[in-house]
């Protein structure tokens, strides 16, 4: 099993960088590697080089079960479990979420707006729901933050925006982006916590004059928000927390291209059946075509 993974390894790292940490000897592995390889032998190299393919291309944050349906899209027999047990063998682990603190505002005086949502957290078509919040990252240079809405639908990031601070501006940024590429018809719910940006009567405005039904979460009640929260521990875990960000032109390019490029177009979501946002809607738009 040693001498298997050595032999999936070997493209990438020294044969005898190998045989050190897995205790074994280069003679051995090369008298075990000119023995014919049996049938069960190949098929795990074969798999293993899939998975590990798979694990790099997701930017190392896939567990087994979207590793897994990476690989049945692919055209691959194996069980969850064979995956399971393969990655663990590979020390293939993905990076485990860290806690972050809240950022809401909600000691103000404005009106706030009825949970029209009520935690109806799915959606039958494009632009039915939206979800929006805001985040913070720090750099060495401060504090970046990160506003983005969320069609409910697809759970695609519609709109996003970021800046060096938290005034209504920043969530207005991410709103603009999502109705111009969008295009909403009336009768949209917009849902945010109770946070000063969206309680605003700027924002609140912008809103009612597209005829957008604006709803928040009740007082104090994260779960209200849970799309968008999930959104920003998905993000934090698997781009975030991994660098030292030396700025906020740097954070803002690297959150900007795990969005389009990343998270909308290609990461498999298990609401979605492990499909991406994109190709979620794009099966929506083309039900007559295959997924």
């Amino acid at each position: 099993m040693r001498y298997g993974f050595i032999a999936a390894e070997k493209v990438d790292y020294p044969v005898t960088v190998l045989c050190h940490t897995l205790r074994v000897s280069t003679s051995g592995f090369y008298t075990w590697s000119k023995r014919p390889t049996s049938i069960r032998a190949k098929t795990t190299a074969k798999l293993r080089l899939a998975i590990k393919a798979a694990f790099d291309e997701s930017r190392r944050t896939y567990g087994s079960p979207r590793i897994h349906r990476e690989l049945v899209a692919q055209g691959f027999e194996v069980s969850k479990t064979r995956v399971e047990r393969e990655m663990r063998a590979m020390g293939l682990l993905a990076r485990r979420p860290k806690r972050f603190r809240v950022t809401t505002d909600s000691a103000h005086g404005m009106p706030v707006a009825e949970n029209t949502l009520d935690r109806k957290f799915s959606a039958s078509e494009p632009n039915r729901a939206w979800t929006t919040d805001l985040t913070y990252v720090w750099t060495r240079e401060g504090w970046l933050y990160l506003s983005v809405i969320i069609d409910l639908f697809s759970r695609r990031v519609v709109g996003w925006a970021t800046a060096n601070h938290m005034r209504t501006s920043l969530v207005l940024a991410a709103l603009r982006m999502a109705l111009g590429r969008r295009l909403p018809e009336a009768g949209l719910v917009h849902h945010s916590d109770r946070g000063s940006q969206y309680a605003s009567a700027q924002y609140r405005s912008t809103l009612a004059e597209l005829g957008i039904v604006c709803s928040m979460s009740r007082k104090g009640n994260c779960w209200d928000n849970a799309v968008s929260e999930s959104f920003f521990s998905t993000i934090k875990q698997e781009l975030i927390y991994r660098h030292d960000w030396d700025g906020r032109a740097a954070a803002s390019l690297a959150i900007a291209e795990y969005i389009e490029c990343f998270y909308n177009t290609r990461r498999r979501h298990s609401h979605l059946g492990f499909r991406s946002p994109a190709e979620h809607e794009r099966i929506y738009a083309n039900p007559g075509v295959a997924a």
